[in-house]
């Protein structure tokens, strides 16, 4: 198919999915929408350059795309398909990545700066030179991923790694822990230990702990509920100036969240109350042992 241009929105490549081409067209018409593509089929497609910032693409399949200096900016991208998809020099800052799939993908030189990358599989995905700044890689699987030369500085690495994870040039700093996959025995390290591991494999990154005086806790509230028996309890960690929010779910951790971004928007009814750090543990321990 013949690509379309208009301003900034650039569709070099139509997907052949009929239905997903159409909704395509509709937005390059529409010159203040935004793009929602969710659950649709953009396999193969080239979006290489387009200002997809804040687009929807939700469980989005783009197995294949090209997405080559794609602006992403705050893109929900939670649970899409993006297997050996290029998206070398794209911006992902803010994007939301959560439960998708970069397997074979390529990043290189792509800023993914206070991204949230929750249970994300980038299995021998490329990040050469990338920025990872800030970014949230939680139960991340690196297994085979290429993080040549990538920098990060305060980044959340809580990720599997394994002898065919490249660290070369990594350099920056990060939080742990990270767990180790070696000849399918996995462990977990943190602290000199990881740094020291991640040193022997060429990064030159530092290990550093928590800082809790730079987050605050909330607890949500309404009626049947009070202060010291919450409907749940929210955080907001602040890396260089950055939110970073997290919910304490039903899974029992803390996962990202965008609870308090929606409420500063005016999006929910139920206002967080500001708690302390012990009032949070003793909900947390509360929860943890009702459970078991």
């Amino acid at each position: 198919m013949s690509g379309i241009r208009d301003l900034r929105r650039i569709v070099r490549m139509l997907p052949p999915d009929a239905e997903t081409a159409a909704v395509i067209r509709e937005w390059v018409e529409q010159e203040n929408s935004l793009l929602d593509v969710s659950a649709l089929d953009l396999s193969g497609s080239d979006l290489s350059g387009a200002d997809l910032a804040m687009a929807l693409l939700t469980q989005t399949v783009l197995r294949s795309a090209k997405l080559v200096g794609t602006n992403l900016y705050r893109a929900h991208l939670e649970g899409a398909v993006l297997d050996e998809a290029d998206l070398s020099t794209a911006s992902l800052v803010k994007a939301e990545l959560d439960e998708a799939s970069l397997r074979g993908a390529t990043l290189d030189e792509a800023d993914l700066g206070s991204a949230s990358l929750w249970a994300v599989d980038a299995r021998s995905a490329r990040f050469r030179t990338a920025k990872l700044d800030g970014a949230s890689l939680i139960d991340v699987k690196l297994e085979g991923a290429d993080l040549t030369n990538a920098s990060v500085r305060e980044t959340s690495l809580k990720a599997v790694l394994d002898e065919h994870t490249v660290v070369r040039g990594l350099s920056g700093t990060l939080f742990g822990p990270a767990v180790v996959d070696q000849v399918g025995a996995r462990r977990e390290i943190d602290g000199l230990e990881l740094e020291r591991w991640l040193h022997s494999r060429g990064a030159r990154v530092r290990v550093i702990g928590p800082r809790r005086g730079d987050i605050t806790y909330y607890a949500k509230f309404s009626e049947g509920y009070s202060r010291s028996n919450p409907q749940g309890i929210v955080r907001r960690r602040m890396v260089n100036g950055v939110a970073h929010d997290e919910a304490f779910t039903r899974n029992l951790r803390w996962e990202p969240t965008e609870y308090l971004r929606r409420y500063e928007l005016g999006h929910h009814e139920v206002d967080p109350v500001e708690i302390s750090e012990a009032e949070a543990f003793a909900f947390i321990e509360e929860v943890t042992g009702r459970d078991k």
